[in-house]
């Protein structure tokens, strides 16, 4: 199905091949990470070097933004594991996750990682804690981040400049709605 949403979405060009690869991978590494909680580097390595290869023609972004996409998304969430371990003493997520979210910005640019970084944290905020209530975990159980992270990196990478005005739209509406 996304084979065929990316054919139109993308039609017969350049993009389209890269735009595959992006999905197919993406689409394995979910999988992978809910079965074995792990996002392995000889996917998440590649696909953050397709991103860099394809937008080097601007396929998707510019090239400095997605490789200020790679660099900012690595270390915003190596910034919050390192804050989360030195308040916790315990891991928040794993290095894969690191690696997923600068590949994901190396496809899609640093002007979209904070919707992607929104997505997929209110993805998993959502899951968990109907998970939570279903009693399908304990609050202390480890939830694979990848799937809400590849969500996010596909809605945003069809998405694009549309996605980053909704998201735009619903912060403010957060903000207009809160009481203070």
């Amino acid at each position: 199905m996304i084979t065929i949403y990316a054919g139109f979405t993308f039609g017969p060009s350049i993009a389209l091949p890269f735009s595959l690869l992006y999905c197919w991978l993406m689409i394995t590494l979910c999988f992978i990470d809910i079965k074995t909680q792990l996002l392995p580097d000889n996917l998440t390595l590649p696909l953050l070097w397709l991103g860099i290869m394809a937008n080097y023609s601007a396929l998707f972004t510019t090239l400095e933004s997605a490789v200020l996409g790679a660099i900012l998304g690595y270390l915003f969430f190596w910034s919050i594991y390192q804050i989360h371990r030195l308040l916790t003493g315990k891991q928040g997520m794993g290095y894969g996750d690191f690696k997923l979210i600068a590949a994901i910005g190396a496809w899609v640019g640093w002007e979209l990682l904070p919707m992607v970084i929104f997505l997929s944290s209110i993805g998993g905020l959502l899951f968990g804690l109907v998970a939570i209530l279903l009693k399908h975990y304990h609050y202390n159980s480890p939830i694979p981040f990848g799937p809400f992270l590849t969500g996010a990196g596909l809605i945003t990478l069809f998405g694009g400049d549309t996605s980053f005005y909704r998201y735009y739209q619903i912060i403010d509406f957060i903000q207009s709605s809160m009481w203070y």
